[in-house]
């Protein structure tokens, strides 16, 4: 008897419906066959079925065993197709009796050997599949319901056995959808933050810089002695970033989700993702691959801020991989038989010594590297990567008397409020342009319209490049923070203030800044 259940399989962010066939035949050797490009992981969930199957009272079919799953040219990787299959040979061999619902649900789980049942990645990106196909419901692990049931309109059971998936395909007991209010959770939990600007005492000109990466979403690299604050300062970043909108949490949550990221009865990320790896992280664990091609670093911090602490300390390979997706907001891993897009929107903020001693421009304490070495240090970071960060901030020790103060110092969510305004005015000027969100991602044609100077403030910014040797990469990035500048302070145009304040942030493009 040949019966029909469906799965789901996950490429990229995206979901892909599987249908499994399950045939029983009294024709060949009396052993199971999976066929339809499946993996290891696939190919042993035979013995994961019969255990859990034989543990519920049921009895595994000796017979020829068929199990295809269509279509036949995709890969199929993972363990998730456990339930769906053992459904599928209890219906085969006829011990039950619903084929007619199952072409109703698509149903997805890894076995335990007893027919428990485990979590699945890649949850709600097959729920929102399942309601594009007009299934009728999803049955999935209890672990991932939630965050299957942020998807209106599909009802999502958590089932916690096989036992209970087959009660309920049987009429014999009564499942509630679990239902989740998004909205309301989402907007409870996005002004939840554990860390705060007011706890950083002083460092004031700091904080000014990193409002404006906030507000245009410009890139970042904070340059300083050790314990002058670069860590703690670039982890309050996302606490003045715009809240997410339920598009972008919803995209994020979907990449976590693929990743296998999302914590137990999570719904959507409500908050900017904060991604800091290790400067030891391999090139694909950063910009994502492998066999099964996976989200790397960059993307899960999409819609957020990628931090890379101690910059030189990477491998330079593992940089360099970094600056097409920087330009592109994207990153395309390809395979021989796939292609895949993972979504890579995200601000960079790294941090530095200035030298390998970490005091070179310190103003207590003498550097104590070799002649050449700050020179050397500093051609670690190349040069297209340098070009694609906006701001070069130098940060200073804290002094004694700002350590000791008392006084309260700005919160986040006042600063917030500002960034959000001057997105506001950018949200406005980039209505009519596909893909562009914030003064960071004007392409050069929009430079010239956007960020026109009068004839003093192009006398300042041609004697400023003069006096501080700036290289002429500096000049688009200071037009593009100067822009922001006045967006923070609501003028129309660029004044020649907001141009010298911009820049004073490009300290690595000056001419012997290294000595």
């Amino acid at each position: 008897m040949l019966v029909k259940t469906f799965g789901s399989a996950v490429y990229g962010v995206e979901a892909t419906t599987i249908t499994v066939e399950v045939n029983l035949n009294n024709q060949g050797k009396p052993e199971p066959v999976i066929v339809g490009l499946p993996d290891s992981a696939v190919k042993e969930s035979i013995q994961r079925v019969e255990s859990a199957i034989k543990a519920n009272g049921f009895f595994m079919p000796r017979t020829r065993l068929i199990v295809n799953l269509a279509p036949a040219d995709i890969r199929k990787s993972g363990s998730a197709f456990d339930l769906p299959i053992a459904i599928g040979v209890l219906g085969a061999s006829e011990q039950l009796d619903f084929p007619e619902k199952l072409a109703d649900y698509v149903m997805m789980g890894e076995l335990s050997l007893d027919g428990s049942l485990r979590p699945i990645k890649g949850a709600l990106p097959i729920a929102i599949q399942a309601r594009k196909e007009a299934f009728k419901g999803l049955i999935v692990p209890k672990q991932n319901a939630r965050e299957a049931a942020m998807v209106n309109n599909l009802n999502v059971y958590g089932i916690t056995h096989l036992e209970d998936v087959i009660n309920f395909l049987k009429d014999e007991s009564i499942l509630q959808p679990i239902t989740v209010n998004t909205r309301e959770e989402f907007a409870h939990a996005q002004n939840d933050f554990e860390v705060d600007f007011c706890d950083v005492k002083g460092q004031e000109n700091i904080k000014r810089a990193l409002e404006i990466a906030a507000a245009g979403g410009h890139n970042a690299i904070l340059i300083g002695p050790p314990g002058a604050g670069k860590t703690m300062l670039a982890k309050r970043l996302p606490t003045i970033l715009p809240p997410l909108t339920l598009a972008e949490a919803l995209e994020t949550t979907k990449i976590h989700s693929v990743a296998g990221k999302l914590p137990e009865n999570a719904t959507l990320i409500s908050k900017r993702p904060f991604r800091s790896p290790h400067h030891t992280i391999s090139d694909v664990a950063l910009v994502g691959g492998g066999g099964n091609p996976q989200p790397g670093e960059i993307s899960l911090a999409h819609n957020g801020v990628l931090f890379l602490d101690e910059l030189p300390e990477f491998k330079r390979t593992v940089l360099e991989v970094m600056r097409q997706p920087m330009e592109e907001r994207r990153v395309t891993i390809s395979r021989a038989k796939v292609a895949l897009d993972f979504p890579a929107s995200f601000m960079l903020v790294a941090s530095m010594n200035p030298c390998p001693c970490g005091f070179f421009n310190h103003p207590e304490r003498d550097c104590t590297c070799p002649p050449g070495a700050v020179q050397k240090y500093l051609n670690k970071i190349s040069g297209p990567l340098l070009d694609r960060i906006d701001l070069h901030v130098e940060v200073t020790p804290v002094a004694f008397s700002e350590l000791s103060s008392t006084r309260q110092f700005e919160k986040s969510e006042q600063v917030r409020q500002r960034v959000i305004q001057a997105r506001e005015l950018q949200a406005e000027r980039y209505k009519n342009n596909t893909g562009i969100y914030c003064n960071a991602q004007m392409s050069s044609s929009q430079l010239k319209e956007i960020c026109v100077i009068n004839t003093a403030s192009q006398n300042l910014l041609k004697v400023a490049m003069e006096k501080l040797n700036l290289s002429a990469r500096a000049y688009d990035r200071i037009l593009k923070v100067s822009r922001t500048i006045a967006d923070l302070a609501a003028s129309p145009g660029i004044k020649a203030e907001h141009l010298a304040e911009a820049i004073q942030y490009r300290s690595l493009d000056r001419e012997g800044w290294s000595g």
